[in-house]
């Protein structure tokens, strides 16, 4: 066997593979004396056919399933020994190779056309992406504290409202006349009162009111845009210019009454913290509430970083070889023409970014290993995890790292920690090249920035 290959382009490839008879002719000869042994051809015994008529039988399909195999394991092997690095598969050039006759030629020459991926030159001096750091203040606190009282509170039903109680019920839009519309809005919504826009306007409509009862309000003054959007399953423009006046009809209600913030609560947010008093929770609750954010700090800035390098990538791409790649990959929804319409749009975009993400891995391997992924399962679950009676530490230890290898056995369900994982390796790998300085800024801020 010989393997040869033509550069006709900085990145385009002509592959060359010439196999002669005695590259597969032992396994061949084997495969036809397995035939031999196991076929029932009319007029002899099982196994007991002359040879000359198995091969008449057997032999060309036998030869190119045989050849084929040889073909593709030579191939890619050629490949990884050449150490060259190509943009998805070789795709089999018909044109060159032509017919190829099986059952009566002995030597065989294949074409395959493939491409190199293109040397990418990574431009860190041209990004300039902001990493932010998020600096709690007391009133973020303050926010966050009432919302853990509120999850660890008491749940009640009552049977009239009260001032922060959720609403359940049918929302039916009015006509000018006050009767329901015909083919207006109908639907089924859930609130809490004291999110209203115009609370102490549209409060006491519903103050006392039980089951059954039916509250007659104008949407635009008890509801923002965005929470008729949500509430009344609207599209954005249409929730907009959503001004009529709404029967809402009460079918439940629900009440929430904060746990007192003590000791016990204490206890139950923080159960393997000594928290002392007051001080020492909020403490450790701005740690959480810096955590939390400054996560989605490391992600908003792998995402500009991720930006920025793709904006200025500038290398050629092998665009006809690629056009041919993605067509033979057989998804039934893609044709030659769909590809021309979609591809400034659709595969450009995607095809830069496995090109740049190819040089990163370069430097550093991003894909999380399964070591990581296993750790960050046992972290999650030990945080809500107590030992067990009669067991040690490293006994829970071989507990948890049993129950994070059954849950990562189907990716499907650790996908998102994979994600998580990859964009934290990134951040790693971008933060030694880039040397970026936190700027601190509120929550607020933040919020605006990531909009």
């Amino acid at each position: 066997m010989n393997i040869t290959r033509e550069n006709l382009s900085e990145l385009d490839l002509l592959i060359k593979v010439e196999i002669v008879e005695s590259d597969y002719a032992e396994e061949v000869k084997k495969q036809l004396k397995n035939y031999k042994n196991k076929a029932s051809v009319p007029g002899f015994r099982k196994g007991m056919a002359p040879m000359g008529l198995i091969e008449r039988m057997y032999k060309g399909a036998i030869v190119a399933d045989s050849v084929q195999n040889l073909l593709a394991s030579s191939l890619y092997k050629y490949l990884d020994d050449e150490k060259l690095d190509i943009i998805g598969s070789p795709l089999s050039n018909d044109e060159k190779t032509g017919t190829v006759d099986f059952e009566n030629s002995k030597d065989f020459t294949f074409y395959f056309d493939a491409a190199l991926m293109p040397k990418v030159d990574l431009a860190w001096d041209k990004v300039d992406a902001k990493l932010f750091q998020i600096k709690v203040n007391p009133k973020d606190i303050d926010k966050r504290v009432d919302d853990i009282a509120k999850r660890f509170g008491k749940f009640e039903t009552p049977e009239t409202v009260g001032e922060n109680d959720y609403v359940y019920g049918k929302v039916e839009e009015l006509d000018k006349d006050g009767n329901v519309k015909e083919g207006g809005v109908s639907t089924f919504a859930s609130f809490q009162l004291e999110s209203l826009k115009n609370h102490d306007e549209i409060f006491p409509l519903f103050e006392g009111k039980k089951a059954e009862d039916k509250i007659v309000f104008n949407a635009a003054k008890a509801f923002t845009a965005s929470d008729i959007e949500i509430n009344f399953r609207m599209d954005a423009a249409a929730a907009k210019k959503f001004k009529s006046d709404v029967q809402f009809t009460i079918s439940g209600i629900s009440r929430t009454t904060p746990h007192e913030v003590n000791d016990e609560l204490f206890k139950k947010v923080f159960p393997k913290e000594e928290v002392k008093d007051l001080a020492a929770f909020r403490k450790l609750v701005g740690k959480d509430i810096e955590k939390q954010y400054n996560e989605q700090c490391e992600i908003f800035y792998v995402n500009e970083v991720h930006k920025q390098l793709l904006d200025n990538f500038t290398n050629e791409m092998p665009e006809a070889f690629l056009k041919r790649w993605i067509l033979s990959r057989g998804d039934k929804d893609v044709t030659a023409e769909s590809i021309e319409e979609q591809w400034a749009d659709k595969y450009v975009p995607s095809l830069k970014w496995e090109m740049v993400d190819s040089a990163l891995n370069k430097i550093k391997v991003l894909e999380p290993t399964h070591k990581e992924i296993i750790d960050y399962i046992k972290g999650i679950l030990r945080d809500g995890d107590t030992l067990h009676e009669g067991e040690d530490e490293k006994a829970q230890d071989a507990r948890l790292e049993q129950a994070a290898q059954s849950i990562a056995k189907e990716r499907q369900n650790v996908q998102n920690i994979i994600d998580r994982l990859y964009s934290h390796n990134s951040f790693l790998l971008y933060s030694e090249q880039l040397k970026p300085e936190a700027e601190k800024i509120t929550i607020k801020e933040f919020g605006e920035k990531i909009k």
